[in-house]
Protein backbone atom coordinates (compact mmCIF):
# COMPACT_ATOMS: atom_id res chain seq x y z
CA UNK A 1 0.00 0.00 0.00
CA UNK A 2 1.01 3.72 -0.94
CA UNK A 3 1.45 6.00 2.40
CA UNK A 4 0.66 9.35 2.07
CA UNK A 5 2.86 11.19 3.29
CA UNK A 6 5.41 10.66 5.86
CA UNK A 7 5.92 13.89 6.22
CA UNK A 8 2.88 14.05 8.59
CA UNK A 9 4.49 11.64 10.74
CA UNK A 10 7.60 12.60 10.96
CA UNK A 11 6.36 16.17 11.86
CA UNK A 12 4.41 14.57 14.44
CA UNK A 13 7.65 13.11 15.69
CA UNK A 14 9.23 16.28 16.15
CA UNK A 15 6.80 17.39 18.77
CA UNK A 16 6.61 13.84 20.37
CA UNK A 17 10.49 12.51 19.94
CA UNK A 18 8.51 9.32 21.79
CA UNK A 19 6.29 8.59 18.55
CA UNK A 20 8.96 7.71 16.27
CA UNK A 21 9.56 4.60 16.34
CA UNK A 22 6.20 3.22 16.71
CA UNK A 23 4.91 4.99 13.92
CA UNK A 24 7.73 4.44 11.26
CA UNK A 25 6.68 0.67 12.34
CA UNK A 26 3.35 1.43 11.64
CA UNK A 27 4.54 3.15 8.21
CA UNK A 28 6.96 0.29 7.32
CA UNK A 29 4.00 -2.62 7.78
CA UNK A 30 1.36 -0.77 6.03
CA UNK A 31 4.10 0.09 3.02
CA UNK A 32 4.92 -4.00 2.86
CA UNK A 33 1.03 -4.92 2.81
CA UNK A 34 -1.65 -5.20 0.58
CA UNK A 35 -5.08 -4.57 2.03
CA UNK A 36 -8.08 -5.06 0.35
CA UNK A 37 -10.63 -4.29 2.95
CA UNK A 38 -11.40 -3.48 6.46
CA UNK A 39 -11.30 -7.17 7.09
CA UNK A 40 -7.62 -7.84 5.81
CA UNK A 41 -6.80 -4.24 7.48
CA UNK A 42 -8.05 -5.41 11.30
CA UNK A 43 -6.08 -9.14 10.84
CA UNK A 44 -2.75 -7.05 10.70
CA UNK A 45 -3.92 -4.06 13.10
CA UNK A 46 -6.17 -5.91 15.45
CA UNK A 47 -7.90 -1.97 17.44
CA UNK A 48 -7.80 -0.46 13.81
CA UNK A 49 -11.68 1.43 13.92
CA UNK A 50 -13.74 2.74 11.17
CA UNK A 51 -15.41 6.17 12.38
CA UNK A 52 -17.14 7.46 9.31
CA UNK A 53 -15.00 6.95 6.13
CA UNK A 54 -11.96 7.22 8.09
CA UNK A 55 -9.90 4.82 9.31
CA UNK A 56 -8.33 5.02 13.27
CA UNK A 57 -5.31 3.00 14.48
CA UNK A 58 -4.13 3.14 17.86
CA UNK A 59 0.23 4.16 17.95
CA UNK A 60 2.18 2.99 20.77
CA UNK A 61 0.20 1.14 23.64
CA UNK A 62 -3.07 4.14 22.19
CA UNK A 63 -1.11 6.82 23.21
CA UNK A 64 -1.17 8.43 20.20
CA UNK A 65 -4.25 8.23 17.13
CA UNK A 66 -3.59 8.21 13.82
CA UNK A 67 -6.42 9.24 11.24
CA UNK A 68 -6.48 8.52 7.75
CA UNK A 69 -8.46 7.68 4.57
CA UNK A 70 -7.75 4.68 2.72
CA UNK A 71 -8.44 3.91 -0.72
CA UNK A 72 -8.32 0.05 -1.10
CA UNK A 73 -9.23 0.09 -4.81
CA UNK A 74 -5.53 1.98 -5.33
CA UNK A 75 -3.79 0.92 -2.71
CA UNK A 76 -3.24 4.75 -1.08
CA UNK A 77 -3.62 5.46 2.37
CA UNK A 78 -3.54 9.34 3.01
CA UNK A 79 -2.81 10.56 6.36
CA UNK A 80 -5.65 13.15 7.77
CA UNK A 81 -4.10 13.74 11.41
CA UNK A 82 -1.84 11.96 14.22
CA UNK A 83 -2.43 12.93 17.36
CA UNK A 84 -2.52 12.40 20.98
CA UNK A 85 -5.01 9.98 22.33
CA UNK A 86 -6.03 12.83 23.95
CA UNK A 87 -6.46 15.51 21.64
CA UNK A 88 -8.14 13.21 19.84
CA UNK A 89 -11.15 12.66 22.17
CA UNK A 90 -11.88 16.33 21.05
CA UNK A 91 -11.83 15.10 17.37
CA UNK A 92 -15.09 14.58 15.12
CA UNK A 93 -15.29 12.58 11.64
Amino acid sequence: MRLISNKALREFAKTHPAARGALQGWRRVIEQGQFRNHAQLKRTFSSVDKAGSYFIFDIAGNRYRLIAAIHFNTQILYIRAVMTHADYNHWRP
